[in-house]
C-alpha cells in the first residue's frame, strides 16, 4: 500500500474527544501510515520546515486532520501550511515537489449539517468554505479528493451530545477516511490518476531519451496526434523527436480533468483535458511563439501482471477556439 502521512492540526489533542479517536483508528487500520501530531511536535509553533517537507516528500497520500475552527483550520495548522508549503517547494518555478500526490481534508465540525446552508445560520456549504484549501492543493499540483467530514462532533458534558454518540461518529468517520484512502491507493482510477500525473511531469522535462515513455507503451500502440498517426515504439520515438524539436524543456502540462471508464474486464478508457504551456524554438514551425493550448486526450490502457500501466491507444485532439 502507498505511504500515507496524516498531519494532525488539533492544538491540544489531550482535550479532544473525536480527533484522538480518528487518529487512533487510522493508526490501527492502515498498513503504512505516519501521523504527525503538530501540538506535540510544535507546542511553541516553531515549525521544523525541513522535517515536515521531508515527511511530505516520502508520502503518496497527504491527509490534513483537524477540527473546523471559524470556518477554517486551527492556527497551528495554518502556520504549518504557511511555513511548509513554501516557494519552490509547493509552488513557484521549481515548486513541483508535491505534484501528483493525493490530498485529502479530514475534519470534525461541531455544528449540525442543516446550519451550513443558505437558509442556515452559517449560510455557506462546507464545500464552499473549503475552496481556499482546495485551491492550495491545485496550486501545488496535488490531486484534490472529496473531503471527509462529520457534523455534531462537539461533546460538552450534560449540555451538548453524548460521549458515546460523538465517539461512535468519530469511528464511522475513520472508517470512511480509510475507505477513501484505500480506494485512492488500490482502485484502477486511483492508480491511473497517479500515473497520469507522473507521465506529464516527465513530459514537462522532455528528457533526451524516450525510454521512460516507451516502457509504458504497448508494442503495437497507435498514436493519433495533430501531426499525424504513428504506430509502435518507433512511431512514438519519431513523434517524440518532433515534439522535442518544437518545445523547450520546462514546459507545463496542467491536468484539468481525468475520467476513467471501464471498457472491458481488463481495459480502461481514460479521457483527459490537458492545458499545455510551453516555450518553442525559433527554428521550429511555431517560430519561437509561446504556446498556451487546450487538448482533449483519450487513452486506452490496461495493467500488466506487475500492475504497471500499459497504453494501447493514445489520441490527442486540440480544443479549438
Amino acid at each position: 500500500m502507498s505511504k500515507v502521512v496524516i498531519i494532525s492540526g488539533h492544538p491540544n489533542l489531550e482535550e479532544s474527544f473525536t480527533n484522538t479517536v480518528i487518529l487512533n483508528e487510522m493508526e490501527a487500520g492502515l498498513e503504512d501510515v505516519a501521523i504527525r501530531r503538530l501540538d506535540t511536535l510544535y507546542p511553541n509553533y516553531q515549525i521544523d520546515i525541513e522535517a515536515e517537507q521531508q515527511a511530505l516528500l516520502e508520502a503518496d497520500v497527504i491527509v490534513l486532520q483537524f477540527p473546523f475552527y471559524w470556518y477554517s483550520v486551527p492556527a497551528l495548522m495554518k502556520k504549518w501550511i504557511d511555513d511548509v508549503f513554501s516557494y519552490n517547494f509547493a509552488f513557484g518555478s521549481k515548486g513541483d515537489k508535491l505534484k501528483g500526490k493525493d490530498f485529502i481534508l479530514s475534519f470534525t465540525i461541531g455544528g449540525p449539517e442543516e446550519s451550513y446552508d443558505p437558509l442556515g445560520y452559517n449560510h455557506f456549504s462546507i464545500e464552499e468554505l473549503m475552496r481556499p484549501l482546495q485551491q492550495t492543493a491545485y496550486l501545488a499540483g496535488m490531486n484534490y479528493h472529496k473531503p471527509v467530514y462529520t457534523h455534531r462532533m462537539v461533546y460538552i458534558p450534560n449540555v451538548y451530545n453524548e460521549l458515546d454518540e460523538v465517539q461512535g461518529r468519530a469511528k464511522d468517520h475513520a472508517d470512511r477516511l480509510t475507505a477513501q484512502i484505500e480506494s485512492i491507493t488500490h482502485s484502477a482510477q486511483g492508480r491511473i490518476n497517479k500515473f497520469v500525473a507522473e507521465w506529464f511531469a516527465k513530459f514537462d522535462v522532455l528528457p533526451e531519451e524516450s525510454d521512460y515513455f516507451t516502457q509504458y507503451l504497448a508494442k503495437d500502440i497507435r498514436l493519433a496526434m495533430p501531426e499525424g498517426e504513428f504506430h509502435g515504439h518507433e512511431g512514438f520515438r519519431d513523434w517524440y523527436s518532433m515534439a522535442r524539436g518544437v518545445f523547450k524543456p520546462a514546459c507545463e502540462h496542467l491536468v484539468e480533468q481525468v475520467e476513467v471508464k471501464s471498457s472491458s474486464t481488463d481495459t480502461y478508457q481514460v479521457e483527459l483535458r490537458i492545458r499545455l504551456k510551453a516555450e518553442t524554438y525559433a527554428e521550429s514551425a511555431l517560430k519561437g511563439e509561446p504556446v498556451d493550448m487546450l487538448v482533449n486526450e483519450t487513452w486506452q490502457v490496461s495493467f500488466d501482471e506487475q500492475g504497471k500501466v500499459v497504453i494501447h491507444d493514445y489520441s490527442v485532439v486540440p480544443v479549438l477556439g
